[in-house]
């Protein structure tokens, strides 16, 4: 346990969910309390899920409270709810409003900051997700050892510890804890993760977790000195506004990028110049977009232009990378057509750039492709429910023109394809993507 977070007189909350982690850091925590100076309180978020099986686990972590002598905190809340709400998967929505509660205790001054158990195994799940969705180095930093709120800060003292370590101390007390059902539902893409594809992986390296978790401290450390680079460096590079004869540069839209320096220094640190000014814009760039931008402004000729998908444009210009963030009129988007095709058969869409293929097993219907449009929900693989299409292109930073114009498949009233996500799939029902 890293005790290095912590500090003498500290109110010291532990979010204790009943699991194994949970307890054995209020226990380890509570062993030490005297010897570290902590003030340590006991605090359980009920999601409303899981039914009796989360009221048992409410009614645990409060006799584990009482046991200890803590003071204890509780709060129940919809999870479910706010998931159809805001648009967000279960797990999204838990985590925001754990979050939220930790930072209201904080802010109400019942206590100082909020400990987590997040361990060296969840380090290593959360990696390897983030491997899996094409993270850049601040992705793949993982579980940060403290998050600092406005209101206070989250701690998370068992990253060093692994999930058998955490269990082994619990057995050596005599201590039980909760077991969570829903840790072992295939939906959740963690869960798929700890069960299938990490036992399969540390088949080829038993030390894999264990490696995982040392890239997260790698590319957390990596990640701040960047960011100390970059604040050296932008200024010098990034130009606001447009330059003008004579000399000086007048207030507009955007930002630009001296190519000439641009070209001078080495590829790690252009791209990361290139993704931190489409930040400044609201944009966020794949690896795809990034090269797209370096090779404009290193081969390009004045007069080339790149549309990226999200929503910025690249202008080369004689001396400079021009990067803006293009609006388009509600005109345009009313003018999308829309497609429809008896299934199974074909739609050829140029307004949206796709041609679909649909294949379906005893039915015949009609399907149409058309334009996203507000209060349009898609339930995505893996997740726990229905998502706003909104909050789906938000999540993917997808912004300006092309969050304004994206291509949806409605079946029976249902949207069974969206462009660039994987859907619950249909039973019986395939459909085949390709670009014109």
């Amino acid at each position: 346990m890293d005790t290095s977070l912590l500090r003498p007189g500290l109110l010291l909350a532990v979010g204790v969910s009943g699991g194994a982690d949970s307890v054995a850091l209020l226990r380890a925590l509570h062993e030490r309390g005297g010897e570290l100076g902590l003030v340590l309180h006991a605090a359980h978020l009920h999601h409303g899920l899981r039914g009796a099986e989360a009221d048992g686990d409410l009614d645990f972590v409060r006799g584990l409270a009482a046991d200890l002598g803590l003071p204890f905190h509780a709060a129940k809340v919809d999870v479910a709810g706010e998931a159809e709400k805001a648009g967000e998967s279960i797990e999204e929505a838990a985590r925001r409003l754990r979050y939220g509660w930790f930072r209201q205790l904080m802010a109400e001054g019942a206590v100082d900051a909020v400990a987590t158990a997040h361990t060296l195994d969840d380090q290593a799940e959360t990696v390897c997700a983030k491997f899996l969705r094409g993270a850049w180095t601040e992705g793949l930093s993982g579980i940060h050892p403290v998050v600092d709120f406005a209101e206070g800060r989250v701690v998370r003292p068992l990253l060093g510890t692994t999930r058998a370590e955490v269990e082994a101390y619990l057995k050596a007390l005599g201590q039980d804890w909760r077991e969570d059902s829903s840790n072992h539902n295939p939906a959740y893409t963690r869960n798929r993760i700890r069960h299938e594809l990490l036992p399969l992986l540390e088949e080829w390296n038993p030390r894999l977790r264990e490696h995982m978790a040392q890239m997260a401290v790698l590319a957390r450390d990596e990640e701040a000195w960047w960011q100390v680079e970059l604040a050296r460096l932008a200024p010098q590079i990034l130009l606001a506004g447009k330059p003008v004869r004579g000399g000086g540069r007048v207030s507009g839209d955007g930002l630009a990028l001296d190519v000439t320096r641009l070209s001078a220094l080495a590829p790690a640190l252009q791209r990361r110049l290139l993704r931190h000014a489409a930040g400044q814009l609201g944009a966020a760039l794949d690896f795809q977009a990034t090269e797209a931008l370096r090779s404009l402004a290193l081969e390009g000729r004045a007069g080339h232009k790149r549309e990226l998908a999200h929503g910025l444009r690249g202008e080369r210009t004689p001396r400079e990378l021009r990067l803006t963030v293009e609006a388009i009129s509600p005109v345009a988007v009313e003018a999308v057509p829309e497609y429809s095709a008896a299934i199974p058969g074909e739609i050829l869409a140029p307004a949206f750039g796709v041609s679909l293929r649909i294949e379906v097993a005893g039915m015949a219907a009609t399907a149409t492709l058309r334009n996203w449009k507000p209060g349009d929900r898609v339930r995505l693989r893996y997740s726990g429910g229905p998502r706003k299409v909104k909050e789906v292109l938000e999540r993917l930073r997808v912004t300006g023109s092309a969050r304004a114009i994206w291509p949806v498949l409605e079946l029976e009233g249902r949207i069974v394809w969206m462009k660039g996500v994987e859907l619950d799939p249909e039973p019986g029902l395939a459909v085949f993507a390709t670009e014109l």
